[in-house]
């Protein structure tokens, strides 16, 4: 089977800053842990108290792109994956290129001549992470970029297709280009609920993508909150699951798989109105560095064989094995090689 550009990745590419903080730091800008939100104006201060404060990582991330380098590095073929979105022209920007590069994706930016990148402030305490994101750039996003051929020929090679939640806040006519693509094609079209505050302000734009969505990821907290939003009145991940695979479908193609994962507890995968669970490998609290895209490497670990054909429980073994190597490192980075087998 040919690999090249097999898997089309499309969302907001965001420069993590990343620094284990103090409960003090997060009290002072209101952070609540496990948590992903947007940054408002309070929070604008955060980013270079940080950097001038705390021993700081930048890496190249955003979800979306998260989930389609740990991927390639699954993949381990070059130019697998390919990944769209908004970066600025600046220092950041060139950063971002860098990274992608050398995780062998096949990055079309969009590059915006008067945003700053966009980025994202990772405060891991206790090995927790709390998510502070200021789109900046990957708010720029066009689809008339989607549309020129030379980014289209991407949508039309590949055969799966991933958009975390967040994306919906940017483009969504972006995204329902693409997954109006892989409806008449029979291709597979992926989404991530991917924060709280999608599934509540963003109800009207995800229930308008979700037919489309033959694969859905998200973790319990997120579940829930779907749940809540929809006044389905449950807290049980697994009728959660199973509720969200039996929502309506645009194409009767691919039946819908819901794909919840609860951090060390078993993950929820949902077909056919049934839910399964899949026990997750438990790692002595020691080894921990961080969850930061924890959920994203799952993510990551899982489309890798996706894209093979492989059974679902392969699928959920390579997400359990990814994101462990993940959080036992500082944010979603990975060794030269993966020893999956």
């Amino acid at each position: 089977m040919a690999y090249e550009g097999i898997l089309y990745g499309m969302g907001n590419p965001l420069l993590d800053i990343s620094a284990v903080v103090d409960e003090e730091f997060l009290n002072k800008y209101d952070i609540k842990l496990n948590n992903a939100i947007l940054a408002e104006d309070k929070h604008l201060p955060m980013y270079d108290e940080m950097a001038s404060k705390y021993n700081v990582d930048y890496i190249a991330g955003g979800a979306t792109q998260n989930s389609i380098r740990v991927a390639q590095w699954m993949l381990q073929v070059p130019g697998a994956t390919s990944f769209i979105g908004c970066i600025g022209k600046d220092k950041y920007g060139e950063e971002m290129k860098k990274h992608a590069k050398l995780a062998g994706l096949k990055a079309h930016y969009l590059e915006d001549e008067a945003a700053p990148t966009g980025t994202c402030a990772v405060c891991v305490v206790g090995g927790e992470r709390s998510l502070i994101a200021n789109l900046s750039a990957a708010n720029c996003y066009k689809s008339e970029h989607l549309k020129r051929p030379e980014n289209w020929s991407l949508v039309e090679k590949a055969k799966y297709y991933y958009i975390a939640g967040f994306f919906l806040t940017v483009s969504p006519e972006s995204i329902l280009l693409v997954a109006d693509h892989a409806a008449a094609k029979n291709k597979v079209f992926m989404m991530n609920l991917s924060a709280p505050f999608i599934c509540e302000f963003f109800k009207d734009t995800q229930e308008k993508v979700l037919p489309y969505m033959d694969y859905v990821f998200g973790n319990e907290t997120e579940a829930r909150a779907f749940s809540k939003v929809h006044g389905w009145e449950t807290d049980n991940v697994e009728e959660i699951a199973i509720k969200i695979s039996q929502w309506p479908k645009a194409s009767g193609t691919h039946k819908r798989i819901t794909v919840i994962t609860q951090g060390p507890d078993p993950v929820v995968v949902a077909e056919d109105g049934k839910a399964k669970l899949y026990p997750v490998a438990l790692l002595p609290k020691e080894k921990l560095v961080d969850t930061n895209g924890a959920g994203d490497a799952f993510v990551g670990g899982f489309l890798s064989q996706l894209v093979q054909e492989k059974p679902i429980e392969d699928c959920v073994r390579a997400g359990n094995f990814a994101a462990n190597v993940i959080i036992q490192r500082s944010g979603c980075t990975y060794p030269e090689k993966p020893d999956f087998i």
